[in-house]
């Protein structure tokens, strides 16, 4: 174990004589990882976000945290939260900066990716405490490192952070929180596994605690952080749970007599929340309505389209000259002098016949030509 704790050290922490090498390589890699989740999010690509997710390095000073924890190292420690808060500070940047590039508010009613990473549950902690575990497992193991993708893939880091910047440039304030809630559910998810797989494979006992750290201060401050991500992530599921059992109820006459209960249960659970992401993936844009809200109408389209057959009637009733003038100016976008060329005739006349053409379908339009004759109310002089 000693050897392991040696090689864990040169992997997670950011010093020694390849210390500026290793934050050169993470703050490019972060950079790069966040502009491809932000792209991916906007874009709702699922393939473009997990290639954020494989190439992010959050991961990195996270299980140096735990790490620093477990060895007492108080100066890695503080780089390591160090490098966690200012590099989830970036990403948050990097997503308000692509908000403002977008066409679109990126919210989670017209984004699937932003609707699958503002509203988490005690699920999403069970899954991170899970992934956590596999991720520092095959820390320990070195044998078993080509799980490390996986890991990255199942707990997501860069994305939520993504989506906490460009929720917040759209002004969706409590769907940020949502999103950040998330990241520190996963954040606290890979602390508390981290040193909960390092206890059983005794890198307590076998690392030398350095001065400066108190192990028991910092593992209780890992659960109370934990437990107190708990209490809205129970707020969040406690609908979800409700809604279960009233299925459960109404659909007791359908259960399988002798079959597993807690396993039914469980089933019913997961296909409600799935619905609901379904749901909030579908659904477009929509607002609150209230007393005073105005309810919009909808036309039917009756009255443009009764209108657009008088003025085909009223058009068909002008003489050929006016016609021919009003549908080059008018229809074609001609001016006056290549109107005039066309027909041959003065722009004067041109000008003339377009205003006696206007003219005429205007009265047209409002009743006040006969079918068959001269405007009502007037005389054709003879000569």
């Amino acid at each position: 174990m000693a050897a392991d704790l040696a090689r864990m050290r040169d992997r997670l922490f950011f010093d020694g004589d390849q210390a500026a090498r290793k934050l050169s390589g993470f703050w490019v890699l972060l950079v790069l990882a966040a502009v491809i989740a932000s792209a991916g999010v906007v874009g709702e690509s699922e393939a473009t976000v997990i290639g954020a997710m494989i190439v992010a390095p959050l991961m990195t000073p996270i299980l140096g945290t735990m790490l620093s924890v477990v060895t007492g190292d108080r100066a890695n420690l503080a780089r390591s939260l160090g490098l966690v808060v200012a590099g989830a500070v970036m990403v948050v940047g990097i997503g308000w900066l692509f908000g403002l590039i977008a066409a679109t508010p990126v919210i989670a009613d017209t984004n699937s990716q932003v609707a699958g990473r503002v509203y988490p549950g005690l699920l999403d902690l069970i899954a991170a405490l899970a992934t956590g575990a596999v991720g520092s497992f095959a820390l320990v193991r070195s044998d078993i490192s080509e799980t490390v993708p996986g890991v990255a893939i199942a707990i997501s880091l860069v994305p939520p952070l993504t989506v906490v910047g460009l929720t917040l440039e759209s002004g969706a304030g409590r769907q940020s929180l949502g999103a950040l809630l998330l990241f520190l559910t996963n954040v606290g998810a890979i602390l508390l596994s981290g040193l909960g797989v390092m206890k059983l494979y005794r890198g307590f006992a076998v690392a030398r605690r350095k001065s400066g750290v108190r192990r028991g201060f910092a593992v209780g401050a890992v659960v109370t952080f934990v437990l107190l991500l708990v209490m809205p992530l129970a707020v969040a599921t406690y609908g979800v749970v409700q809604d279960t059992l009233e299925r459960a109820l109404s659909r007791w006459h359908l259960r399988r007599a002798g079959g597993n209960l807690r396993g039914w249960l469980y089933a019913i659970l997961y296909n409600r929340f799935l619905s609901d992401q379904q749901r909030l993936r579908r659904r477009g844009p929509h607002g609150e309505l209230s007393e005073d809200s105005e309810i919009p109408g909808v036309t039917g389209g009756q009255d443009s389209a009764l209108e657009h057959r008088d003025l085909l009637r009223a058009f068909s009733t002008l003489p050929e000259e006016q016609r021919s003038v009003l549908l080059l100016i008018a229809v074609e976008d001609l001016s006056y002098e290549e109107a005039a060329q066309v027909l041959g005739v003065p722009i004067g006349t041109v000008m003339s016949r377009l205003s006696r053409a206007r003219e005429r379908l205007r009265r047209r339009m409002d009743g006040k030509i006969d079918e068959d004759g001269p405007p009502k109310g007037t005389l054709r002089r003879a000569k």
